[in-house]
């Protein structure tokens, strides 16, 4: 009993950092998004492209990566540069207010502070992505790291709900003391959170175990430039080309709307600003529900994970066409329902999703794949930050369609993105990824020794 107390307290622990990025995300996604555009006047492309240039500097993940592996402080690899980036990351947000407040002043410095802000946010969020999930490799073992991963997702969704409800507390209007007294609890709860759930995690290496871990890491990072290796790969294998086609077009579809949610409620329905965030907890919060269910019926039914992923974007395709017609015709009834059962197929296809990028791997190249679908991610991100408010500038802001006709374009150019997507996976092959992906680690790393895969055919 008291060792399954203890197991429940030190996956909660591991799962704390998780907070720190849900309220990183929820104020530039929910609040900073909606103030820029709406209360500052700031153009929505100007907005959404800052807010992606963080995806855009994912590829440092590789690079911190080989760092950490090498360049230990203190006897830990981990948890020195999880805490640094923290505190930097932190510290950024207690600027923002006021570079926003710049920005809407048209401002050319404020305009350049934001880039070097959020550049510095990307390069941070790189640091504690690449060495959060290290660490959870390293202090799992393969029977409890699936269970670990869902409490952390879990907990991630539910801060970002739990974020909204903070906001509307701290500031239920705008204003600027308002927005200022808001982002400066970010150190404490970022800091806070991540040295609870990391201090005493990762044990610490003596000198032998250093060296014996600097000599691995040498050994087992690939040939020449992973990057190189990684388009090698996208080249000379359909299926895997195929299949990062897939994860860039599904999270490009599902993200579309992330940056300007609070936006479609602010220029549709007129919601003010307390209203408008409560959005996004609707769909968060069926994002959530829709994974606890689907490991659950996936687990008594033992249905295949390509399965519920073409579900799922289905299902998703459905509830972006119902907020399209809410958009369209003002419907303001259907809005939250289509929103909630938005979720419900996200969170089927992130269970599905993740099982598969993880299924969808070579032995002894198992960081190369991840790294590769880990982009496909980040792109996916990335590009459509920056495209939702160029369709927004480009058709509301020059009046070439009203803002029911723009955001109902959004979301039916979400629909046919993830049902594309969809029509890419079924016709994927597992096996034929599992033996082209054996043969192209051959190629990439230069040696004829058979290699086994790790996919597990479950198509």
């Amino acid at each position: 009993m008291l060792k399954a107390i203890w197991a429940v307290i030190w996956t909660l622990r591991i799962a704390l950092p998780k907070v720190a990025v849900g309220w990183m995300f929820a104020l530039l996604t929910i609040d900073f998004n909606r103030v820029a555009m709406v209360e500052l006047g700031i153009a929505a492309i100007v907005v959404t492209a800052l807010l992606s240039i963080h995806y855009f500097m994912a590829p440092f993940q590789v690079v911190v990566g080989r760092i950490a592996d090498t360049l230990p402080i203190f006897g830990y690899r981990r948890t020195p540069y999880l805490l640094l980036g923290s505190v930097v990351v932190s510290l950024l947000f207690l600027m923002l207010p006021s570079v926003a407040m710049g920005m809407g002043e048209g401002s050319a410095l404020a305009f350049f502070s934001a880039i070097v802000l959020f550049t510095l946010f990307g390069i941070s969020m790189a640091v504690i992505a690449d060495t959060y999930h290290a660490l959870i490799a390293e202090v799992t073992t393969p029977e409890t790291r699936g269970m670990v991963i869902s409490v952390v997702w879990i907990v991630l969704i539910m801060s970002t709900i739990l974020a909204t409800v903070v906001m509307n507390i701290v500031r239920p209007e705008y204003s600027p003391e308002a927005m200022q007294d808001l982002y400066n609890l970010t150190p404490l709860i970022v800091i806070g959170s991540t040295l609870l759930g990391v201090i005493g995690m990762e044990k610490r290496l003596n000198r032998d175990e250093l060296e014996d871990a600097r000599i691995k890491a040498r050994a087992l990072a690939p040939p020449g430039n992973p990057l190189a290796s990684a388009f090698r790969l996208l080249k000379t294998n359909p299926p895997t080309r195929a299949f990062f086609a897939f994860i860039f077009i599904a999270i490009f579809a599902i993200f579309l709307q992330e940056n300007i949610l609070e936006v479609f409620g602010a220029r549709v329905f007129e919601m003010p600003i307390d209203e408008s965030t409560k959005l996004e907890r609707y769909w968060a919060g069926g994002v959530l529900i829709g994974m606890v269910l689907t490991g659950v019926i996936a687990t008594v039914l033992k249905i295949s994970r390509k399965k519920l992923v073409i579900v799922g974007v289905i299902g998703a395709a459905i509830g972006f066409v119902m907020l399209g017609i809410s958009s369209m015709l003002e419907i303001l009834p259907i809005l939250k329902p289509s929103l909630f059962g938005m979720g419900l197929f996200i969170g089927m296809f992130n269970v599905g999703a993740l099982a598969l990028m993880m299924e969808m791997t070579v032995a002894n190249a198992t960081g190369l794949y991840m790294g590769l679908w880990g982009t496909a991610q980040a792109l996916g991100k990335g590009i459509s930050s920056l495209l939702s408010g160029t369709l927004l500038t480009l058709t509301i802001d020059t009046g070439l369609l009203t803002a029911n006709m723009a955001f109902f374009g959004i979301f039916l150019l979400e629909a046919a993105g993830l049902l594309l997507a969809g029509y890419i996976l079924y016709n994927i092959s597992i096996r034929e990824f599992a033996d082209r992906a054996s043969r192209a680690k051959q190629d990439v790393e230069g040696t004829e020794t058979p290699i086994s895969t790790g996919t597990t055919v479950n198509a």
